[in-house]
């Protein structure tokens, strides 16, 4: 038989460290094992069972105090260390059970009475074989035994088979655990002697119950002697003995006749003084009986009495509570009906709304018993109750709305509060919120009493507060403009002469966006913090509308819109804040209304804009950066109109730059309509300066605004090109080369950073190279055209005959080619002079020259070669000037 993990050394030392890692000091590892842990259906559903290793600790103390016991769980982690998993008490343990259901009997449960939840099936332990189960369930009921005192229950599995295997076995595993441990420690050999006498103490006690019946029946057959297989003998002495046994019985029955006669008159005597006995009883209880019957009367009435006095003091209290939420004080009464509004008399205002909004409150089911409802001085006072609450907001309403009225006409009345000539004023709403902020709770409580008043409300401040947004909107942005210092004249890019262009976009216009910048510095917050004023000042359910991190917005003074002194949190009238489920729900209402408060500040927003494209149209692009960087700022979901306005100013300069483009592309395209233009196109060195210009500005996220821009541009620049150079085809391929030169000398530097102009000068390289090539090629075979139509046609006739034949054709023979030669090489130095005064008359401009002239000798060079290479192959040794000669001629030039 394989070895058991119970006497696995390396098994034991693991589940200590275990124990000691996880923080347990002082306990001794008694025993363990390694089992299969199940709860029954998962092992049903295909799930496997999980290894686990069982341990038995025990911890002694030393100061007298009980020893305890424990069942610890481990488990393997990832690294195949064990490590705790659970931890049982022992002294819980109640029951333990053999499951019936596994036919090998090595399957049991473990029941303890502390577990949290006992809905959930315990966990189902199953063991390798039968011999490690009875070692597991020898040495719990062992340590129970010795240390607790205590057995528990057992289920399942017969106590005194159990007894017979520890007896069989105790023997054998002390011989092992003495062979195996030769050579250890006495502490240990004292641990496994103590062991041992424990698992003999349980035995004893576990075999108890069958020993008296043993010895009884050893007693009864050690009376007989006989030998092995006389068991018809006995079988029949065991007849005869009980025969004479009931022989005597009768016989001593018959010897004690007249003493039973004597007890038989004793129990007749009895029998009449017990009848007479029963007659006295029956009459005691008849009489007992009425007794009852009339004090179970007076019992009931009573009851009824106490319960009828009782009903009737619980009535009473009942009564009066509710004649106390019925009782409407009279300062409340006079405060909602008459009171003033006035700022010294809104602490009394609020605390009648709170008790109204209480009082009705409290006549409602949740809080009130239904079968109060009905009652007519409930529905009475209900009535007068929404009569006081209809009263009160129609006077609170048409207060406020007269209030708002008047706080912002005194504001508009008073010119101190708004820009003058001279003189910038920063909008200042503090002390308006301040007032405002003085009826914040009364609008809380009237959105509680009755929230469809909140609609004319909100309409009466959008409206009075629009006229003063605009106003201030509106003197701010005609100051702003009167007092920034511009150029008189704006800046013409693209038309005009070379110098005209170079000084108009010289001239300094950062004020403008300047200008700009600070009139969305200055007002942007102040809508932002509007809108966030009037949604918590008018009980709008939604967040905070203030974006975190909105870039380049001034923070607030100390002492004005500061949140944290903001009594304008969301409560219901005991105080309590109120967190919405939903904080989207009035998000379109909110934005409709803040639409009406804010509607008509865009135009003074607009006009600074065109007032910056009409002095320098290239300023959209810094405008453009600006607004892209405060519209990042700003939440999706909150503060809907200042997104929207911020929206429309991006879309508009966005439509006056492109406006400055086309309006480029248009003096572009003039130029086609010349009669005859040479040498640079005058837009090619205005696009370089309009360029460096436009990079200077981007700020933000403007790039693709840029790029969309020179796309447009340059594309429109290079078909009005390809379109003038078209109207000469004399002179096309110089125009093509002068004026794509000059776009890539101007644009190198800023090519090298903006990835979309790199694109077109790679672009305009190429259209480059193709007329060099194109113009090289037509002076070359001008100058020397019979050398070269030689060649082609030699060229042309290899593809069809043989190489041998071409020297016996008409006009290729030897003579034809000596002809050739003659007339094309012979002054060869004049030939190519020709050529380089020709180059150099057709070019305008000098510094092309020396890269075309060299372009040139090499391709002229190269055909050369191709021409020699040519004459060797198809006429041999024919006299020829070598290629050597030739670069040499070409050296000297």
């Amino acid at each position: 038989m394989a070895k058991s993990s119970a006497d696995d050394a390396e098994l034991r030392r693991a589940c200590a460290a275990a124990v000691a890692a996880s923080g347990a000091r002082g306990e001794e590892v008694s025993f363990s094992i390694r089992v299969a842990k199940g709860r029954g259906i998962f092992e049903k559903l295909g799930r496997l069972a999980k290894p686990r290793v069982l341990a038995l600790t025990t911890k002694h103390s030393s100061k007298g105090e009980a020893d305890k016991a424990f069942l610890r769980v481990l488990k393997y982690s990832s690294g195949a260390v064990l490590e705790p998993a659970k931890l049982y008490k022992l002294k819980h343990l109640t029951k333990v059970e053999v499951i019936s259901s596994d036919p090998s009997g090595c399957t049991f449960v473990l029941g303890f009475d502390n577990l949290r939840s006992q809905t959930v099936a315990p966990p189902q332990w199953t063991m390798r074989n039968i011999d490690d189960r009875n070692r597991l369930l020898f040495c719990i009921l062992n340590i129970c035994k010795e240390i607790l005192s205590y057995l528990p229950k057992v289920v399942g599995i017969d106590i005194v088979e159990l007894a017979l295997w520890a007896k069989e076995n105790t023997l054998t595993l002390d011989n092992q655990e003495n062979n195996n441990q030769e050579g250890r420690e006495t502490s240990v050999a004292t641990q496994t002697e103590r062991k041992v006498t424990a698992k003999v103490t349980v035995e004893n006690d576990l075999v108890s119950q069958a020993k008296d019946e043993e010895e009884d029946m050893e007693a009864l057959l050690d009376t007989y002697v006989m030998g092995i297989g006389e068991a018809d003998a006995f079988s029949e002495r065991l007849k005869q003995e009980l025969v004479a046994l009931e022989a005597a019985n009768v016989y001593q029955l018959l010897e004690s006749e007249p003493l039973i006669e004597e007890v038989l008159q004793g129990i007749d005597a009895a029998s009449a003084t017990i009848d007479d006995m029963d007659e006295w009883l029956r009459i005691f209880n008849l009489k007992l009986r009425h007794m009852r019957e009339d004090i179970s009367s007076i019992e009931s009435r009573n009851n009824g009495l106490e319960m009828q006095s009782v009903n009737n003091k619980g009535l009473v209290e009942e009564l009066e509570k509710l004649l106390e939420r019925l009782r409407i004080p009279q300062e409340f009464a006079a405060s909602l009906t008459g009171g003033s509004f006035e700022e010294s008399r809104m602490l009394k205002n609020v605390e009648a709304c709170e008790w109204l909004t209480g009082a009705i409150r409290c006549l409602e089911v949740p809080n009130l018993d239904p079968s109060y409802v009905n009652m007519r001085a409930v529905r009475e006072k209900r009535a007068e109750l929404e009569k006081l609450k209809i009263t009160f907001v129609k006077r609170a309403s048409e207060f406020l709305r007269n209030y708002f009225s008047s706080l912002v006409d005194f504001m508009i009345s008073d010119k101190s509060y708004f820009s003058q000539r001279g003189q910038l004023k920063r909008p200042d709403h503090a002390d308006l919120r301040y007032k405002c902020r003085t009826y914040a709770r009364l609008l809380q409580h009237l959105k509680s009493l009755d929230k469809s008043c909140l609609g004319p409300l909100r309409k009466a401040y959008c409206q009075s507060l629009n006229l003063l947004l605009r106003r201030e909107a509106r003197e701010f942005a005609n100051e702003l403009r009167a007092s920034t210092k511009a150029p008189k004249n704006p800046a013409v890019w693209l038309e005009g002469s070379n110098n005209a262009g170079q000084n108009g976009s010289s001239a300094d216009t950062s004020t403008v966006s300047d200008a700009y910048s600070r009139m969305l510095t200055i007002f942007i917050p102040l809508l932002v913090d509007e809108s966030s004023f009037f949604a918590h000042f008018m009980c709008f359910e939604v967040p905070a509308l203030v974006p975190a991190g909105a870039p380049n917005v001034n923070k607030r003074r100390s002492g004005v819109n500061d949140p944290d002194d903001d009594d304008l949190s969301l409560m219901d009238p005991d105080g309590n804040d109120i967190k919405p489920d939903n904080t989207s729900v009035e998000l379109g209402t909110l934005n409709n209304a803040l639409q009406e408060l804010l509607d008509g500040i865009q135009e003074d927003f607009y006009a600074v804009v065109d007032w910056a494209y009409k002095i320098d149209p290239l300023r959209c692009i810094s405008m453009h950066g600006i607004t892209e960087r405060y519209l990042s700022g700003q939440k999706d979901d909150a503060a809907g109109f200042v997104r929207k306005l911020l929206d429309d100013l991006e879309s508009r300069i966005s439509v006056q730059f492109s406006r400055f483009i086309d309006e480029a592309c248009h003096q572009i395209e003039r130029n086609e309509r010349n009669v005859r233009q040479t040498g640079i196109l005058a837009y090619i060195p205005r696009f370089a300066v309009l360029a460096s210009r436009m990079e200077q500005y981007i700020q933000g996220q403007s790039r693709d605004l840029i790029d969309k821009a020179y796309t447009k541009l340059v594309s429109t620049m290079f078909t009005t090109l390809e379109k003038i150079a078209q109207s000469d085809p004399k002179t096309a391929d110089i125009v093509l080369i002068e004026n794509y030169a000059a776009f890539q000398n101007s644009l190198y530097d800023l090519a090298n950073v903006v990835p979309t102009l790199a694109k077109f000068y790679h672009q305009a390289s190429e259209s480059y190279e193709q007329a060099c090539t194109r113009h090289i090629s037509s002076l070359i075979y001008l100058q020397f055209e019979r050398l070269f139509q030689f060649s082609r046609k030699v060229d042309e006739l290899t593809y069809t005959i043989a190489a041998e034949e071409i020297p016996f054709q008409l006009g290729l023979s030897k003579t034809d080619l000596r002809r050739v030669l003659k007339s094309s090489l012979s002054g060869i130095d004049k030939s190519i002079g020709a050529m380089y005064r020709r180059l150099q008359k057709t070019l305008t401009s000098d510094e092309l020259f020396p890269s075309l002239w060299d372009k040139c000798k090499k391709e002229f060079l190269d055909k050369y070669e191709s021409f020699v290479q040519m004459v060797t192959r198809i006429y041999g040794n024919e006299p020829i000037m070598p290629v050597a000669e030739m670069r040499d001629t070409l050296a000297s030039f």
